[in-house]
């Protein structure tokens, strides 16, 4: 399922929200032929390993999976191309998270997953009032939607091992963001079930 194009937020974002999740995969269908690209790969790689593991906890639970990508400057770019183009490259990253049949997969021109993209608008059809996040980079793309999910009222978890920077201290510095400004639980998946954390929230109203 595909919803990369669209742009007008719309009264859906208004609708009830359930105590439903969604885990947002951010940027993993990733060429690394960008510059400090050979600092990130290691770490995204661990970052994928913990990310495969949280989405079958995930599954289990019937929340949905979103993959939210950038277009990488290819503006007439769609899910099957931009893939494709991951893979062609052969890194271990985009060949042990591709997207399957039932995932959604959002298309952002910008840093956050919500500016310009259908993500405000199927969240609530999806009725989710939780988000979690991971994915690349902790302190760019991760933060910008994880700063416009607070400012939507979503309870955020971004666990600190399914998320990377090019260096450890950038993603601590964007963690400590997230955990202090936007009331981000940021527990490790091996700590933390997804459970337990919307155990610990309160009911959506």
């Amino acid at each position: 399922m595909m919803m990369g194009e669209g742009l007008i937020e719309t009264d859906d974002e208004a609708a009830p929200k359930a105590d439903r999740a969604a885990l947002l995969i951010i940027d993993m269908m990733n060429c690394f032929d960008f510059e400090g690209a050979e600092d990130l790969l290691p770490p995204a790689l661990d970052a994928a390993r913990a990310i495969l593991s949280l989405r079958e906890k995930v599954e289990r639970l019937g929340w949905p999976v979103i993959y939210v990508n950038d277009n990488f400057g290819e503006w007439h770019s769609e899910r099957s191309r931009l893939v494709e183009r991951a893979m062609a490259r052969k890194n271990p990253v985009a060949e042990m998270l591709q997207p399957r049949d039932d995932d959604f997969f959002i298309i952002k021109p910008q840093f956050s997953g919500f500016y310009s993209t259908n993500l405000p608008v199927l969240l609530p059809k999806l009725g989710v009032s939780r988000l979690i996040l991971s994915g690349i980079a902790a302190d760019i793309c991760v933060l910008f939607t994880a700063a416009d999910a607070h400012m939507r009222e979503y309870d955020l978890w971004v666990p600190k091992d399914v998320v990377a920077a090019v260096s450890e201290e950038r993603k601590n510095w964007a963690l400590g963001i997230m955990e202090a400004s936007m009331g981000a639980e940021t527990a490790a998946t091996h700590d933390l079930s997804p459970q337990d954390w919307l155990s610990r929230l309160p009911q959506a109203g």
